[in-house]
C-alpha cells in the first residue's frame, strides 16, 4: 500500500462514495445497521482525515451503528464483507472488529479470515497479537493451509515485524522471527500473492537479524521455483548491500570478473522532473559463465552539503566468457513523500556483485 502522505487523492478512497457503499452493505446485512446514524457518524470529520485516520473513523461509526452486543453486531459486520467494492472500506470494516472484539478472541478471528478475502485484515489483527501473541499466533499458523490465498497471505503479511501503516507488535520487535513456523509453512506457497508476503516479512526480519534471516534460508531447498523467488525476494536489502553472504544464497559470487567500458548519464544536467538515462557496457573478463546482480546506488543531494544514498535493483543476468552486455535503465527525479529532491550534484554508483565498478553523476538545478 501506499503512504498517507500521498497525493490528496489516496484519502478519497474512502470519502463519501465509499461511506454510502458501506451504508448500504450495512442496511442489506440487517434492519438492524441504521444507516442515517451511521452516514452521520462517519461524515463529521472526515474531510480533515488521513486514509487510516478515515479508517478508524469509520470503524468507530460502525460500533454506533450496529447492535451495542458484539455477539449480534458481528454476523452483520461478517455479511457485509461481500457487498463492499473496495479493499480499503473492508479494511475499515475489518478494524471495527480489532476495536470492538479483543473480548471475545475466537468470534473475531473467525470475522477477520472471512473479512481479510474483500481487503485485507493485516491491520486488524495487531491488536490481537499485541494483547495475545502466542494465542493469535497459533491461529495465524492454522491460517497457512486455509484454501483461500487471501487467509494464507494474512498468516504472513499480519506478523510482519515492520508492516508499513501498522502499530508495531511489542513481542514481534523484541523477537521479529516468531513468524518463522508461519513462513517455514508458506515458504513454496503457489499464489504470487503469498510468496510477496513471506518475502517482504522475511526481508523485514533482515533488517533487524541478518544473521537469522542468511541462517534460516541457507538451510531451505532452492529445487522448487516457489522458494527460489521467495529468497531471492527477502535478500534484496541485503544483496543491495553487497552482503556475500546473501549474496551467495542466490548463486552469485562476491565481486565480479568484468571490465566496464562505460558508464554514463544523460542528460548531465537536469531539472526537477526530467527523465534521467542511465547506460552501462560491461564486458565479461572471466574463463566461464558467471552471475551477475547490477544494481546502481544514487547519492542524493542533502541541505548543507550532504548525502543521503539509496541503491536500486537494475538487472540479474548470466555473462558468458567474453561476453559483453549493453545496459540501459531510465528513471524520472520527482519529489515523492518518502524523498525530496535538492539541487546538487548526483554521485550514481554501479554496483556489480556488491562490489562499486564506476561512478558516474548528473546535476539537479534549482
Amino acid at each position: 500500500m501506499t503512504s498517507d502522505n500521498s497525493p490528496a487523492l489516496l484519502k478519497d478512497i474512502l470519502g463519501a462514495q465509499a461511506l454510502a457503499t458501506i451504508a448500504d452493505a450495512g442496511t442489506a446485512a440487517s434492519p438492524r445497521f441504521d444507516r442515517p446514524v451511521f452516514l452521520a457518524a462517519a461524515t463529521r470529520g472526515l474531510d480533515a482525515l488521513s486514509i487510516m485516520e478515515r479508517v478508524r473513523h469509520i470503524a468507530d461509526a460502525l460500533a454506533v451503528a450496529l447492535p451495542a452486543d458484539y455477539a449480534a453486531a458481528l454476523p452483520i459486520v461478517r455479511a457485509m464483507g461481500p457487498r463492499l467494492s473496495h479493499g480499503f472500506q473492508a479494511v475499515a470494516v475489518t478494524e471495527y472488529v480489532a476495536r470492538q472484539g479483543l473480548g471475545d478472541f475466537d468470534a473475531s478471528m473467525a470475522a477477520l479470515a472471512e473479512l481479510t478475502r474483500y481487503g485485507t485484515a493485516e491491520f486488524a489483527i495487531r491488536p490481537f497479537l499485541a494483547q495475545d501473541p502466542g494465542r493469535t499466533l497459533a491461529v495465524m499458523l492454522d491460517w497457512t493451509r486455509d484454501a483461500n490465498e487471501h487467509v494464507r497471505r494474512l498468516a504472513s503479511e499480519g506478523c510482519r515485524p515492520r508492516l508499513p501503516w501498522a502499530a508495531r507488535v511489542p513481542a514481534l520487535k523484541a523477537d521479529p522471527t516468531l513468524g518463522a513456523p508461519i513462513l517455514e509453512a508458506l515458504k513454496a506457497d503457489p499464489a504470487v500473492y503469498v510468496r510477496k508476503s513471506v518475502a517482504n516479512h522475511l526481508n523485514d526480519i533482515a533488517k533487524d537479524r541478518p544473521d537469522w534471516l542468511l541462517g534460516r534460508l541457507a538451510g531451505w531447498s532452492q529445487d522448487e521455483a516457489a522458494t527460489r523467488w521467495i529468497v531471492r525476494h527477502a535478500l534484496r536489502t541485503l544483496i543491495k548491500a553487497g552482503d556475500p553472504r546473501a549474496l551467495a544464497l542466490i548463486g552469485v559470487g562476491h565481486g565480479a570478473e568484468v571490465a566496464v567500458g562505460s558508464f554514463s548519464i544523460e542528460p548531465a544536467t537536469i531539472r526537477l522532473g526530467d527523465q534521467i538515462a542511465i547506460a552501462a557496457d560491461i564486458a565479461s573478463t572471466a574463463r566461464e559463465s558467471q552471475r551477475l546482480v547490477v544494481d546502481y546506488r544514487v547519492h542524493y543531494a542533502r541541505l548543507g552539503g550532504k548525502t543521503a544514498a539509496k541503491v536500486f535493483k537494475w538487472k540479474g543476468l548470466d555473462l558468458a566468457a567474453g561476453e559483453n552486455a549493453a545496459l540501459v535503465i531510465r528513471q524520472t527525479i520527482r519529489d515523492f513523500s518518502t524523498r525530496r529532491h535538492h539541487p546538487g550534484r548526483h554521485q550514481v554508483d554501479l554496483i556489480v556483485n556488491g562490489q562499486v565498478m564506476a561512478t558516474a553523476a548528473f546535476d539537479l538545478l534549482p
